[in-house]
This record gives C-alpha cells, structure tokens and sequence, in this order.
C-alpha cells in the first residue's frame, strides 16, 4: 500500500487564539503565538510516526498534537524558527520521495452561517467546544475541510481578517470542522479568507 500525503500546509505566525485552541487539547509540546507550525496528514494513518521521527531527528522541532485513527495520521509540528520547520518538511518529503506539491488538493465541504443564533443551538455548540463560547444572537460560521488538516490553515486565515471568536477547530478524521462565532459582518469576512485561502493551496486531487 503506498502512502498518501493528505495535508502539507505550512502556517508563518500561529494565531493567539487557535494556538490556545491547540493547547487546551495537546498531549504534546505546546506552542506559543507566532510560532512557525507544520501540519502533516497520512494514510494509512500509522505511517505518521516514521514522519515524525524524521523531522524530529533533523531539527529542533516540537509535536504539540498528535493523532492517529483508523485510516488517517495527523501530526502538528512547530518552532519559533521558521526555517526549522521548513527543514523538519523537507526532511519528512524527501524520506517519502515526494514535493509539497504532490499534497492533496484540499476542498472545502461545508460553508455555512447560521445568522443570529437561537439560545438553545449556541448551548449545544457549547457543549462540544474546546474554545470560546457562542453567545445568543451571534452569527456563527461552519466550515469543513476534506482532508481534514487544512482547516487549521483555514482558521488561522479567519482570525487574521476578521474578529472572531474561535469556538472549535478539529483538524483530523474524514472532515476537518470549524467553527467561529461573532458580529455578522466579522463572521462574513472570516469565511471569506477561510474560503479564499484553502482555494489558494495547490496539490492533486484525491483520488477514491
């Protein structure tokens, strides 16, 4: 069986809040805001590990999250050096044999704004999150992701343009999945670079 590399995507300045998102949930090393960060997805998912080991042999990286499942691995890797994360990429595309641009194209799945939300939906959400909450009346956006690591790279885009709050992001399994929450006008400008920056990332399409 070969190895697919599903995600590749690399993020220059980890924002504040998905950076506390990724530490709330983390076994690993935690990162800090404006850290350089990797994020790497595989199948068969065990084959994450041979990656990793690469990456932390070559430079002075740190996994802060690590996931394996039934058919998809997930790691994430980070450093106050950029360069270091780069050369932790590099060492795990040259042990496959393949280039960044032989990732999977990512698509987006799922794009949806639920508009002043009702009291008993945000509580529900709520329930589930490991970030901020959504209040009453707040525009709430839904974004999923095929594969699914690249919603990271779509949440870090959104907190950038917009002023939102970041309730959840999952980037592993079949669907990455985030959701943001805000005034309507600043949801509205976070899908919209959410949007504009996984139609941004080039690879080949996934093929069934």
């Amino acid at each position: 069986m070969g190895i697919s590399l599903r995600t590749y995507v690399f993020i220059d300045s980890l924002q504040p809040q998905l950076c506390g998102q990724i530490c709330s949930t983390s076994r690993g090393f935690w990162p800090v805001p404006h850290e350089a960060v990797l994020f790497i997805e595989c199948a068969p998912g065990m084959e994450i590990h041979p990656m990793m080991d690469r990456a932390l042999k070559a430079t002075n990286v740190h996994p802060a999250t690590l996931v394996v499942e039934r058919a998809y691995g997930m790691v994430m890797l980070h450093a106050d050096d950029k360069g270091e994360v780069h050369s932790a990429g590099k060492a795990i595309l040259d042990g496959l044999g393949v280039v960044e641009e032989e990732r999977i194209k990512p698509k987006v799945a799922t794009n949806q704004i639920i508009r002043s939300i009702e009291p008993d939906h945000a509580q529900c959400i709520n329930r589930i999150r490991f970030g901020s909450m959504v209040e009453p009346g707040e525009s709430l956006l839904i974004l999923e992701t095929v594969p699914a690591g690249y919603v990271a790279f779509a949440a870090n885009e959104a907190e950038k343009a917009a002023n939102v709050k970041l309730v959840e992001c999952r980037p592993f399994g079949a669907f990455g999945r985030l959701y943001m929450s805000g005034p309507e006008a600043e949801v509205d400008s976070a899908a919209e670079a959410a949007g504009v920056a996984i139609a941004g990332l080039e690879g080949v399409e996934e093929t069934k």
